[in-house]
């Protein structure tokens, strides 16, 4: 496939912390979804037995995201044990945000604003926008911040153990049994709880065996490196194409200033069929096509690390726990959009719901099933996305004429644009809201016909079908979200169980319709 299949394992192979044999394990995974021979697993089972008293209010598996999560309740007088296979500490890598999107961690108490500050390791503006052949634009304060996670893990961690948090490094989840009073949590010690959360990620066996070993509806493939040696440059890009569809697939590009060097990422969204090419591949044509990007020479560049990884979306998310007492955050719960693929900013987003929601749950033992599927709703806003994921990608075996990706963005960008951020800014950060959606839709289809009409065939009508419901649905949520908010004071003086059920049902309401965003 690639020009030089070589490229990436002769450039890979001398980085520290051998990051070529860290690609190939995750190629094998990648395989395994793409052939359908991902192991079944039972790592979940069901005991009519009371487990008796228990020792921990909640007990959080992985601690990447989960030591957000496990600050915020501890802080609140809640005894919570955080699990964590290995060592507690952030990567060497920034994690992107807008810098309104961080303020959560001040008004949760979880940072000072001195301390978030010192977390920001760097900040850029502006960021552009562009496709092949079509309209550039350029956006300021959407994605420009880099958080460092050393230090914003750290900190969290130490105010963890000080608000009387227990963490157990080196202590990796094994397998869980629910119990009608209570968790009995095996991770090398047994672990005793009221409630479980799984903070673990895509991957999460619990999550495997809560989805049945279902293939993912789609799948977005990244690679890239943070690397120094380029000319320099102050700018960004959001979501940049400068090629047409290849080896039936978009390629696009993000690119940003970091505190050592800058980082540049291709990703492409696609299915999970078997001849879907791997990782590796993709990080050929990374090397293959990055000269032509950032007008640099490979041999000029020197790779501080390489990065990379696959990212499994499903429909049926966010993903509502089968079981009692145990629920998905983070990544495990599928919150973020089809389109997103940084699993930290659907985490800050949903941070203060989620505390709410889980601190009042606790409060009124509302633990079952029932009860705990009303913390991750069904969201219209994340819903619609699926049709602009599946218009950004093309099948295995589809003919697609090859600017016609490029072209549909770049039209539906152009419309965006002259909508103005009120539009555009919340869309970069996966928040869709009907009025915007409503209001660029009608723009695209009456100034832009040709390149609406080309996509129909491309996504088929029983995918415009059931994007109608979620779009109607948006709609639907956006009107009662103004008529339910007005209910928020009254349903702060109900009794725990009442109020824990009419916060849900606001929540849904706000988040489903976008209505948490409150701009930059």
């Amino acid at each position: 496939m690639s020009a030089a299949p070589l490229k990436t394992a002769h450039l890979l192979s001398d980085l520290p912390g051998d990051p070529l044999s860290g690609l190939r394990r995750a190629d094998q995974l990648w395989r395994a979804y793409r052939e359908g021979t991902l192991p079944a697993v039972e790592v979940i089972k069901e005991s009519a037995a009371p487990l008796g008293a228990v020792d921990w209010d909640v007990v959080i598996c992985g601690g990447t995201l989960g030591i957000v999560m496990g600050c915020a309740l501890a802080q609140r007088g809640w005894k919570v044990a955080l699990l964590e296979r290995g060592v507690l500490r952030g990567r060497s890598q920034e994690w992107n945000i807008s810098r309104s999107e961080l303020a959560v961690l001040v008004e949760l108490g979880l940072l000072t604003a001195d301390e978030l500050e010192q977390a920001i390791a760097s900040e850029y503006n502006p960021a552009r926008i562009a496709f092949d052949g079509g309209t550039e634009l350029w956006v300021r304060d959407v994605l420009n911040v880099g958080v460092d996670p050393v230090f914003l893990l750290e900190t969290l961690k130490a105010k963890f153990l000080a608000a009387g948090g227990h963490l157990a490094e080196h202590t990796g989840f094994e397998r869980a049994v629910v119990h009608p009073d209570g968790v009995n949590v095996q991770a090398g010690a047994g672990f005793t709880t009221r409630l479980l959360m799984d903070a673990m990620g895509h991957f999460s066996p619990i999550v495997q065996q809560a989805r049945g070993g279902r293939s993912p509806d789609a799948v977005c493939l990244v690679v890239g490196t943070c690397a120094q040696g380029y000319p320099h440059n102050d700018t960004g890009d959001l979501f940049a194409s400068f090629t047409p569809i290849q080896n039936q697939c978009q390629y696009f590009w993000e690119a940003f200033p970091a505190r050592d060097g800058r980082t540049t990422y291709l990703f492409t969204y696609l299915d999970a069929h078997r001849d879907r090419l791997s990782l590796e591949d993709l990080f050929d044509e990374y090397f293959r096509l990055l000269p032509q990007y950032q007008a640099v020479e490979l041999e000029q560049l020197q790779i501080q690390r390489a990065l990379f990884g696959f990212f499994p979306c499903y429909q049926k998310s966010p993903l509502r726990s089968p079981w009692s007492r145990i629920v998905a955050i983070g990544d495990s719960s599928g919150s973020q959009s089809p389109l997103s693929f940084g699993g930290f900013g659907a985490m800050i987003r949903h941070l203060a719901r989620l505390t709410q929601g889980v601190e009042q749950a606790l409060q009124a033992d509302a633990l079952s099933q029932p009860a705990l599927a009303l913390l991750q709703p069904y969201q219209p806003s994340l819903s619609v996305t699926w049709l602009f994921q599946r218009a950004m990608s093309v099948g295995i075996h589809q003919t697609v004429a090859p600017d016609q990706i490029n072209q549909l963005l770049g039209a539906v960008f152009q419309e965006m644009e002259q909508l103005g951020d009120p539009v555009l800014k919340p869309f970069l950060q996966d928040v869709v809201q009907f009025p915007a959606l409503f209001q660029t839709m009608v723009r695209t289809a009456i100034y832009h016909p040709g390149v609406v009409l080309r996509v129909l065939p491309q996504v088929g009508i029983p995918v415009l079908l059931t994007w109608l419901l979620h779009y109607l649905a948006l709609a639907l949520y956006g009107g009662l979200n103004a008529i339910g908010s007005s209910f928020s004071a009254w349903i702060k003086k109900l009794p725990p169980t009442p109020r824990y059920y009419a916060s849900r049902w606001l929540d849904a309401l706000r988040y489903g319709s976008g209505g948490d965003y409150h701009g930059n």
